[in-house]
């Protein structure tokens, strides 16, 4: 906001015209150097101006407009001219602004997290930025109760409660002072965290049980709403009847929303984009074109190139006009290079026979034909082609060009409904019953070649279950694969640790692609903004070896279609 002009008496009062009018950039009249400008005066009424912006609106703003300045020394003569004569005021260096705006002058608040919240991100006591978290003595109670076990919830009361105890043994740490939460290396993190070391005293309706350990969380925000008002005390908790129960009881609270990638699944990279119908029109008198082998180049200087990630896919398509599918292989600065595609529609491209039906899978296919790209995420709904794409490009690679030695498949074993209890048999017998759409899309690929007789169908089914290898997620830690082909299905249901797990399974030469449909998540606590997939596809955007395509169109069959559409 510019600056007032400076009143022309001792205590006048600013009219609300003279407070809106407009600072100038430079001064109409050369300022003598022995005038006596009033410089002193000046960061004064700026302070003032900054105290009204950033303090909370508890005044009026026509109060705020006519707030008195008062110079220190009697003003010249010289100094007394028309606002529109009068020098400008020496303006504020650009950071200035910045650093005001920046700075966090609200009050701290104190956060009361569930159990829930612990055993859901451990490193979540680091993530309220300059606030102060508050830890009630049944939440550290229940915490002990699940550190027992190997699974991911032990393993994480294991690890908050290593957090807890690397905190307190800092050295001049205070717990009835509060533990700062930046001594360990997290600077992010500014607050102090707080234990109950005192019993605190709450009444709670006679309708909630009062041995429940929710009900205790419940009294313990109470009591410390009341005991440090007027600061905000909120309950940070995954449990929604928790959280309602607390609504109803009239305390802040709301849900640990640090674990969601994206808050709405409708904004997750899509990995293509549509040229705008002037495309050609705007950028045309720019663009420059060559040709290397079968691919055209272009270079693009205009205002979609801020737009752009590597390794997006573009398109142009309009009535009358000749279409253009191209990639984004190189930006640099405010230039951009595309490169056409190759066309998997057509008979004489076709992947271990089978051919691309629709734009987004000529798009995807290209990314799992390209040698240079080591990692691809699909998703879509039901019936658009991922699994048998991904199949139909890796036996290729592994059989025909000799890319890679082996197709390695897995996918989170979790259940749609009730689980069928334990499996007999190895790994791969084990994986059996979890890999029907393995078998399904086999039994496709085995019908591609119609002129090799049974006897050669049925040789090549063997050869080609020799060169995949089923696997169970369970025993991928520590491994390391070279020159693998890896598809992991049903990626939706992988949460960002387990997703970080099998992607650093990669070696040398080893191509992961993961496929999932984020409207079809079967895991407890995961939705589409926290999903490992969603966590996935954001994280690697703008790689230059890694690519994403979202499928739009369903080709199993119509039924599929109208199902997915309308269920």
């Amino acid at each position: 906001m510019p600056l007032p002009t400076a009143p022309a008496k001792r205590a006048a009062l600013l009219s609300e015209k003279d407070y809106n009018v407009p600072a100038q950039s430079k001064p109409k009249a050369p300022i003598p150097e022995h005038t006596p400008i009033q410089t002193a005066a000046t960061p004064k009424s700026r302070q003032r101006v900054s105290a009204e912006v950033t303090a909370p609106q508890s005044q009026p703003v026509a109060k705020t407009a006519r707030m008195p300045v008062k110079p220190k020394t009697q003003t010249p003569p010289a100094a007394q001219a028309a606002p529109s004569e009068r020098p400008t005021p020496p303006s504020k260096p650009a950071g200035e602004d910045r650093i005001v705006k920046d700075k966090r002058t609200g009050p701290k608040k104190l956060f009361v997290l569930d159990t829930n919240v612990l055993l859901h991100d451990p490193m979540c006591l680091f993530r309220f930025e300059e606030h102060d978290i508050f830890l009630p003595m049944i939440v550290l109670e229940e915490l002990d109760g699940h550190k027992k076990g190997m699974t991911e919830v032990a393993r994480n009361a294991r690890q908050t409660s290593r957090t807890l105890d690397a905190l307190a043994g800092e050295n001049g740490a205070d717990i009835g002072a509060g533990l700062a939460l930046n001594t360990t290396g997290h600077r992010q993190a500014g607050g102090k965290l707080f234990f109950q070391t005192q019993l605190l005293n709450y009444t709670l309706p006679t309708s909630l049980p009062q041995g429940k350990a929710d009900n205790q969380i419940l009294g313990v925000v109470d009591a410390l709403r009341l005991q440090h008002a007027p600061r905000e005390v909120v309950l940070v908790s995954k449990d929604i009847n928790m959280r309602v129960k607390s609504r109803a009881l009239g305390l802040a609270t709301d849900d640990y929303q640090n674990d969601k990638t994206l808050e709405d699944g409708d904004l997750l990279y899509s990995g293509a984009l549509a040229l705008p119908l002037n495309f050609w029109t705007t950028h045309g008198k720019t663009i420059e074109s060559w040709q290397t082998g079968a691919h055209t180049f272009y270079r693009v200087t205009g205002p979609i190139v801020p737009s752009l990630q590597i390794n997006q896919f573009v398109y142009f398509e309009s009535p009358g006009e000749p279409s253009l599918y191209a990639r984004v292989t190189e930006i640099r600065g405010k230039t951009a290079v595309f490169k056409t595609l190759k066309d998997f529609t057509h008979l004489k491209n076709s992947v271990w026979g089978v051919t691309t039906r629709n734009r987004e899978q000529n798009f995807a296919m290209n990314l799992l034909m390209d040698p240079e790209v080591d990692f691809v995420t699909l998703t879509g709904t039901a019936g658009t082609g991922k699994t048998l794409m991904a199949l139909a490009a890796g036996l290729t690679q592994v059989l025909d060009d000799r890319r890679y030695t082996e197709i390695i498949m897995t996918r989170a074993t979790v259940s749609v409904g009730e689980d069928i209890g334990f499996l007999p048999g190895t790994e791969e017998e084990k994986m059996g019953p979890w890999m029907g759409a393995l078998d399904d899309n086999l039994e496709v690929l085995g019908k591609t070649d119609t002129s090799a007789g049974e006897w050669g169908r049925a040789a090549t089914s063997e050869l080609i279950r020799s060169r995949i290898k089923v696997k169970s997620m369970n025993f991928m830690r520590g491994r390391t694969f070279l020159n693998k082909y890896v598809i992991i299905d049903e990626a939706q249901n992988l949460t960002p640790k387990q997703m970080k797990t099998l992607i650093t399974r990669a070696g040398p030469g080893t191509k992961i692609i993961c496929m999932g449909n984020l409207a079809q998540i079967d895991t407890p606590y995961l939705t589409e903004g926290s999903s490992g997939l969603t966590f996935a596809v954001d994280k690697f955007k703008g790689w230059q070896h890694g690519g994403h395509i979202t499928l739009a169109r369903g080709e199993r069959s119509r039924l599929a279609d109208f199902a997915s559409d309308v269920l």
